[in-house]
């Protein structure tokens, strides 16, 4: 009977174990809308994972470390910060009991101006394949650059988002995780489409 117990105490514990992790590195979220089409769809169900932009604080890697000396100014990110291209889901900055998913298009201290629907980055035309033309607008933004710590995001559906071009850019706190899978309903299940852009010296 004490092998038995042991056997189901280890299970029991080794479930937790599992369980808490998954809810540590790993998110659901369900698409609402159609401002990301038409990439992502209104009731697509995906999976977030947190461990994409995770990054602690250098101040306590220094205290922990000392030999480090770590620039306090910026966190140290584990497997990289959030880039142009990304969908991201965050926290709503005007309600954060609010979920939204948006794909980044600017940088920390990034210029971005939006002329006749078409986005600048730093003054130069920011190439979207990731935006139909029927889902684009010819609205205009003046220039306004992004704080620091803070990404401008939009969504794929130009006539149909609400995003930083109405209140801002998204503070990185807020961030939850990169949007990495959708997984239903099972004829959509396949890789969130993200876009990668070349490097500036590449």
């Amino acid at each position: 009977m004490k092998s038995v117990a042991r056997e189901v105490i280890e299970t029991i514990l080794l479930a937790a174990l599992v369980f808490l992790l998954i809810q540590i590195t790993l998110q659901n979220f369900r698409v609402k809308g159609a401002s990301m089409e038409p990439n992502l769809h209104d009731g697509e169900h995906l999976v977030v994972t947190k461990l994409a932009y995770l990054y602690v604080d250098p101040a306590w890697l220094n205290g922990l470390f000392p030999f480090l000396s770590l620039d306090t100014r910026s966190p140290v990110f584990f497997f990289g910060q959030p880039q142009r291209g990304d969908i991201i889901v965050f926290r709503f900055p005007r309600d954060p009991t609010r979920e939204f998913i948006k794909r980044v298009i600017a940088d920390p201290g990034d210029r971005v101006e939006v002329r006749s629907g078409q986005v600048f980055i730093n003054g130069k035309a920011l190439d979207e394949p990731y935006v139909f033309d029927a889902e684009r607008d010819r609205l205009s933004m003046a220039t306004l650059v992004v704080p620091p710590d803070s990404y401008f995001v939009m969504g794929d559906n130009r006539r149909g988002s609400n995003d930083s071009r109405d209140w801002g850019p998204v503070p990185r706190q807020y961030i939850i995780g990169k949007a990495f899978v959708t997984y239903w309903p099972l004829s959509a299940w396949g890789l969130i489409p993200n876009y990668t852009y070349a490097k500036p010296n590449s």
